[in-house]
């Protein structure tokens, strides 16, 4: 399939600016990507419930459309939707059609055929929910659930979620991102996020055989020693070493990776007292980071899991209602 990427704000938004896709962070501003903050923190007490639901999407058809091995996102958007009141369809690609040679437009057309609403997609093609929006049927959301190397935005509004929280605010704020930078679409959805909500500092740190060559045109510092990287920051976001899209030699060994850039008690003394520890997850222990500290008193990863669940109500709720706005003005999606 040939990608072919319009601009990201045209494709995203309705005329008024209103979200109708969600694909990438790029093209948006600080006030929409506040409001899905503020919409998210308006559906966290929604799980505390003993009915966890809202009427917001009821009658509506969600599909999840994972062409990747998923558990912590798929089961969280399917949650999500659930609370919304969709109904959810869970595509196995595996012994789904295109597993047997259809096309991926063939699939979606069968799929909006159903009267399908919205799909989250998750490919290992970067760019392929761009091509799928550009082409999907007016009035059907596309919400990416993570596209190759390109973007995760769901994740990156979590984690940004998880930070306000926490740190009630991102002015001021030094962020530092920690390990395999280069095979990672969350950490170019973190930084780009953290730049657009207006962090002073963002800090990658990484073997430079784990960064990309651009890494410091995003908007970023780089460190090549965890010590001096992770020196008076606010924030530490450890990543996943992600092993199935290395190719090559990229490091020495494991054991080694966690010697140098290992998140231990004794090196996260380097960051600020209060500093937070972050992971996308799953979470490698004793590869990228020690049991002690990813169970300790400064971790937030399973407050990220939490708001996992709470931003895409947000994102969902929000793409659905912008496209009900559309129609009704007439306009094309």
């Amino acid at each position: 399939m040939t990608v072919t990427e319009a601009a990201p704000r045209q494709i995203q938004l309705t005329e008024d600016g209103q979200l109708k896709h969600f694909l990438t962070l790029d093209g948006l501003g600080q006030p929409l990507l506040t409001e899905i903050l503020d919409t998210a923190e308006s559906f966290i007490e929604v799980g505390a419930r003993s009915i966890k639901k809202v009427p917001l999407l009821r009658g509506r058809t969600v599909v999840n459309l994972f062409f990747e091995s998923s558990t912590r996102t798929r089961s969280t958007f399917e949650l999500a939707a659930k609370r919304l009141s969709a109904d959810v369809l869970n595509l196995d690609i595996n012994t789904s059609a295109t597993s047997k040679g259809e096309s991926l437009s063939d699939t979606l057309l069968n799929l909006e055929a159903m009267a399908s609403d919205m799909f989250v997609i998750r490919h290992s093609q970067s760019g392929a929910q761009h091509f799928i929006a550009a082409a999907v049927t007016p009035g059907v959301a596309i919400i990416n659930a993570g596209d190759g190397r390109h973007a995760h935005p769901t994740q990156a509004m979590l984690d940004m979620l998880t930070i306000r929280q926490h740190k009630g605010r991102f002015e001021g704020l030094r962020v530092a991102i920690v390990g395999d930078v280069l095979h990672s679409r969350v950490a170019r959805s973190q930084i780009r996020a953290l730049n657009t909500l207006g962090a002073e500092e963002i800090r990658v740190i990484a073997p430079a055989t784990l960064l990309p060559k651009d890494v410091e045109a995003l908007g970023c510092k780089v460190f090549y020693n965890l010590q001096q990287g992770l020196r008076d920051v606010d924030v530490i976001i450890m990543l996943r070493l992600q092993r199935e899209r290395m190719e090559g030699a990229l490091l020495p060994s494991e054991k080694e990776f966690y010697k140098l850039y290992g998140l231990s008690v004794e090196k996260l003394a380097y960051a600020k007292p209060d500093a937070i520890v972050m992971h996308p997850g799953p979470i490698n222990r004793g590869v990228e980071i020690e049991s002690a500290v990813a169970d300790g008193p400064q971790s937030v990863i399973l407050n990220q899991v939490t708001n996992g669940i709470a931003v895409r109500m947000a994102v969902m709720s929000m793409a659905m209602s912008g496209q009900v706005a559309e129609r009704a003005a007439g306009g094309q999606s």
